[in-house]
């Protein structure tokens, strides 16, 4: 069961990554960077990341 659990956190992060990317790209290419939907992002993913790969390392 945990390899399931770690082939689908590392497929969340794989289109989280490339979602934020894009998201970057995309506010790069419009000349509209806005610092608070980035940081939210990246801490949300990063809150995600935590409370569900912390119960399965213990």
């Amino acid at each position: 069961m945990a390899a399931h659990m770690t082939i689908a956190m590392i497929a969340f992060v794989a289109i989280s990554v490339l979602f934020i990317v894009g998201l970057l790209v995309t506010m790069h290419l419009r000349h509209r960077y806005q610092p608070n939907l980035i940081g939210a992002l990246i801490g949300a993913l990063l809150c995600f990341i935590l409370l569900e790969t912390l119960p399965v390392l213990m």
